[in-house]
């Protein structure tokens, strides 16, 4: 939309330069940084994707880390063998898939959401890599739960069955009763994801990380220099001024 005075007006009423945002060819156009509202819903629904894709997470984790041999003793359930090596399996493949996860998250929300990025793109990579990752050992860690309990509960005395994954690296902690506290390998997208999102933001060669136009020689923006202004014509001879000479 144009103004009155032939500025460029956005959808919330905010002037933007037009040159700064026409595109040159071979060059980006400046991207206008998002009023916080706006931003705010970005980056919740950003968040709550993430957190939703921690349940296909999850089931792909189940379906990888291997169940652990048990046999029923009259207490519950022992391992079928000393030392299992399938507890630390499964928390190797939620470290791998949560890690990789937060990498994953980061770069989408990085490349996707250009007018989101800073702090707020952070905060949303993070706090969905998070939920994911709760998400996804909730669901893992059912899979096959439900039928694990019914032989635990009815099976004979030296039955031998398989306890599906769970974490032991990771997991939530309660701080004096009340207050929940993540920790260990459920900790890993979150961190990868921030790594990630800080690494992209340092490599950035944009101070406000959104594409801008770029300079060129004379310290002009390329939108600038595309449009010179056209030249001034010559002034009219002042009152009494002389007349020039004829040929």
């Amino acid at each position: 939309m144009v103004g009155p005075h032939g500025d460029v007006i956005g959808p919330h009423g905010e002037a933007i330069d037009a040159a700064a945002t026409t595109p040159v060819a071979g060059h980006p156009a400046a991207v206008p940084e998002l009023p916080w509202r706006r931003a705010a819903r970005l980056a919740a629904g950003a968040g709550l994707a993430l957190t939703m894709l921690g349940a296909p997470l999850g089931l792909l984790w189940a379906e990888l880390a291997p169940n652990t041999p048990v046999v029923k003793a009259p207490g519950g359930a022992i391992y079928g063998q000393p030392q299992p090596e399938q507890p630390i399996a499964a928390d190797g493949w939620f470290s791998l898939l949560g890690l990789t996860f937060g990498v994953l998250a980061a770069v989408a929300l990085w490349f996707l959401l250009r007018r989101l990025r800073g702090p707020v793109g952070l905060l949303a990579a993070v706090l969905g890599a998070f939920g994911a990752a709760l998400v996804a050992w909730q669901v893992g860690r059912r899979v096959g739960l439900s039928a694990y309990q019914r032989l635990l509960a009815s099976a004979p005395d030296g039955r031998a069955f398989e306890k599906p994954a769970d974490l032991r690296a990771g997991g939530i902690e309660w701080a004096l009763g009340v207050l929940p506290v993540p920790h260990g390998n459920l900790l890993l997208p979150a961190f990868g994801a921030a790594v990630t999102y800080t690494l992209l933001a340092g490599w950035s060669r944009w101070p406000s990380l959104r594409p801008e136009p770029e300079p060129g020689p004379a310290g002009l923006s390329w939108a600038s220099a595309a449009t010179p202004a056209p030249p001034a014509g010559p002034e009219p001879p002042a009152p009494g001024a002389a007349a020039p000479p004829r040929g």
